[in-house]
């Protein structure tokens, strides 16, 4: 088993989140794990980006090369075309829907949807409406990661034990909110990667 990520985004939506929650997932599942570092500006609107490789062997590289990603979970559209040259073929994108307009010519979205629609295997979301709706807009990347949870190869109990581990100490109502976030995102991403 061995699974790829890129994760990216723009500083402040919550990157490391992710990253450490899937982290503490992967220890459980008794995986080797590599991340290199966030790439990118450290400061809330400058592009993020971070390698994760997941592997039930030893993970040499902590870089993942052109064309292997099995997966991308982006935060914001752009940023996901942005790393499409390092996805497998046969790999997915799972994606915020929702812009975050930090450059002054940034892309039409209409483009940016046409450039996603062509790809064979994504799930496109607007993860900040599903937060809302799961009680917290602060808690749309972890939307996201519950439509990536399909893609990643490790159980979502795992990944719910993550949530509580990496939440636990902001309080119960805090890890409730996430958990539930995780779910409403796995359950969309499941009907849109079966249905679609």
């Amino acid at each position: 088993m061995k699974t790829d990520i890129i994760l990216s985004g723009v500083g402040g939506q919550g990157i490391l989140s992710i990253a450490a929650v899937i982290g503490e997932a992967a220890l459980k599942e008794g995986l080797y794990m590599k991340q290199a570092e966030v790439h990118g500006m450290s400061q809330r609107g400058g592009d993020v980006q971070s390698n994760l490789r997941l592997s039930d062997k030893p993970v040499a590289s902590d870089l993942i090369a052109l064309g292997q990603a099995d997966l991308i979970i982006s935060l914001e559209p752009m940023e996901s075309l942005r790393y499409l040259p390092f996805l497998k073929k046969e790999g997915w994108i799972v994606t915020n829907s929702r812009p975050f307009v930090n450059i002054p010519d940034y892309p039409d979205m209409e483009k940016i949807e046409a450039e996603l629609n062509k790809l064979p295997h994504t799930i496109v979301l607007d993860v900040e409406a599903v937060a809302k709706e799961a009680g917290s807009l602060r808690a749309a990347n972890i939307v996201l990661l519950g439509a990536a949870a399909p893609f990643i190869n490790i159980e979502l109990s795992k990944i719910e034990e993550g949530i509580r581990r990496i939440f636990g100490r902001k309080g119960e109502e805090v890890v409730e909110t996430n958990l539930k976030a995780l779910k409403a995102g796995y359950d969309l991403a499941r009907s849109k990667s079966i249905g679609g």
